[in-house]
Parts: structure tokens; sequence; C-alpha cells
């Protein structure tokens, strides 16, 4: 499929990706402008988006991801103004960004009506984030428009840190894929809700709550689990590979006959007898840890292990995304 035949029904397997040069960019750039979805990087993961104005354009997006319609998305923006266009900012969720945007931070803020409802998932409210990517920037300016993206994985399934990995799950779209290298932070953006000057922390991600609680003092948290989320990120089942995930309690859990494993350690290569082993950060650096999770799991799903191990790792800084992460990918219990 060519960006010529953006936003018309596509099946059959993503087109390959292309180096985010300036010539790519305004090949996918036109792609938004006609309805369709691309696939770009940010800091984070790599999103699949489309132009968040356009109600028909965003429903691809999720017949895209199979993604259930109550599951709200992003939108991203390139500036603070056309945020303001978009959402009420408050003093508060003005400081926030002039401190941290453009960064891996989402806030939830009351929405202006130019903001669809299916974007929302019918909420009062929009979840906003400016990224901190060239190439994503450059998108949304080429764009004209502001961009909602989710991850570009299949819906519950591991979030793409490269492009390959974004092209290998969307079998039935996008119209582009830019190719900007691998995403340097790994894990999906902190989202933080404002209301009545409360500041209250909905998912923990590329941002640490340490970071954040610099400005805003203590933050109280409202994590996931519930059945009809009110910001992006917030189910219980998340980031699953296709392998079963087990999140240890134990250095050396007993393994069953008959299965093949694979391993997720922190800092060590394990001396369990699995197939596979690949080890966050060997020197214990929760930076490059969160930079490595879905890369290494995508990695051990590839090796076509049955069962996927799984090491905690220290409960803070980034190491409350990692957790968060791996509690909800052993939740989906595989997808195989």
């Amino acid at each position: 499929m060519t960006a010529a035949s953006a936003g018309t029904a596509f099946h059959g397997k993503a087109p390959a990706p292309m180096k985010a040069t300036a010539r790519a960019l305004r090949i996918a750039a036109g792609a938004i402008k006609r309805g369709g979805t691309v696939v770009f990087p940010t800091e984070t993961v790599y999103g699949l988006g489309a132009d968040a104005l356009n109600p028909r354009a965003v429903a691809r997006i999720f017949e895209i991801k199979r993604r259930p319609r109550f599951d709200p998305l992003i939108v991203h923006v390139s500036s603070v103004s056309q945020a303001g266009s978009i959402a009420r900012l408050t003093p508060e969720a003005r400081a926030l960004m002039a401190r941290f945007w453009p960064g891996p931070l989402t806030l939830v803020l009351p929405k202006k009506k130019p903001v669809p409802g299916i974007v929302t998932s019918g909420l009062d409210t929009v979840a906003l984030r400016m990224p901190a990517h060239p190439v994503a920037l450059a998108l949304i300016k080429a764009a004209g428009t502001p961009i909602a993206a989710p991850s570009a994985n299949r819906f519950g399934r591991l979030s793409p840190t490269t492009a390959a990995h974004a092209s290998a799950q969307l079998k039935d779209g996008p119209d582009a894929v830019l190719d900007g290298g691998r995403a340097r932070i790994g894990v999906e953006s902190t989202v933080l809700a404002l209301r009545g000057g409360t500041f209250t922390i909905l998912r923990h991600g590329g941002l640490p709550q340490e970071e954040i609680e610099k400005v805003t003092g203590p933050l109280s948290e409202r994590l996931g689990g519930r059945a009809r989320p009110i910001s992006p990120g917030q189910l219980s089942s998340h980031y699953a590979p296709s392998a079963a995930l087990v999140l240890l309690r134990a250095k050396k859990p007993r393994l069953r006959k008959g299965l093949r494993y694979g391993y997720l350690a922190f800092s060590e290569m394990t001396g369990l007898p699995v197939k596979t082993c690949a080890v966050l950060s060997p020197s214990r650096d929760l930076e490059e840890a969160a930079a490595n999770l879905f890369s290494h799991l995508h990695d051990l799903d590839a090796a076509g292990v049955d069962v996927i191990l799984a090491e905690p790792v220290p409960g803070r800084g980034l190491g409350r995304a990692i957790m968060d992460r791996l509690r909800r990918a052993a939740r989906g219990r595989g997808r195989k």
C-alpha cells in the first residue's frame, strides 16, 4: 500500500519501515492529513498515530490494534499552545509542562470541544503528551494536527521499541512506518491526572515519580485494575508476550518437565536449566533495564519458549514502571 491510498482499508501486512528522512516524513505527514495511520518513533515506545481531530481516522487505530473502544488514547502535540487548543490548561499543568515537556509525561486534563469522543472513550478528559523525539515532533508539525497514538502493537501485547517490532505485529495496516531507531527510554510515559489542584499518578512510566514530586510534592496513586479505565494504560492485564510470563518470588523456582523456559534476569545470568536468558542490566542500572525490557521480552518470545521467568527489580525510580509492566504481563498468562 502507498501513502496515496491512505485512509482506505488495508489487509495483509504492514509496509516496510522507512528510514525517517525528510522525504519519508512528507509521505507520513501526507498519510495523516488524508486520514491514514502511521507508525512513528518516540523516546518511550513506537506509536500508531492518526489525526486526533478526525474520528474516522482514529477509528482505524482501534481496528488495526484490535483495541476496545472503552480504552482512551493519548494525544501527542508539538507545543503547549497546541495542547491548549484541545484541553484546558491549569497553572499547575503549565508548570509541569514547563519542567517536563517535551518528555515522557502524559497529563490528563479537561478536554475542549474539538476532541472527538472516540479519542477519550466518551470521557470529559483528554490525555496529552509532547514527545521528546525529533521525528515525532517533526511529524506532528508537518501534519499540522495533534496526533492520537497508543503504542504500535496488537492490543495487550508487548510494546514495540523498534520499527521492526511494530511491523511484525500490525498485519492489518498501517499506511506508513517511520524508522527512527530504537526507543531510548523503552517504557511508556508516566500518566498524571490533575483535578482541582490534586495530582494523581495513573500509570508509572518513563518519568520517575521521584522527579515529579520535586515539583508537585507527594503524589497519590490510582493505578490499573478497573474494567473501564479512566486514562490510557490502566487495564490490569497488558504488555503480555506470547509465552506465559511468571514473575518470580523465589530464587530457585521448580521447573515443569516438558516446558521450554526463558529467563529475564535483572543483573546476572541464571544457573537454571533454561533455553535462553536475557539480562536487563549487568550494572543494575534501572534506566538501562527499562530501555532493554520490551526488547528482551521480544527476543525471549522469538526464541519459542513456553514460559518466561522474570526476576523482580528494585521498586524505585524506573523500577516502578518495570515492575508495573511485568505484573500486568504476568496477568496475561500467555497469548498463544
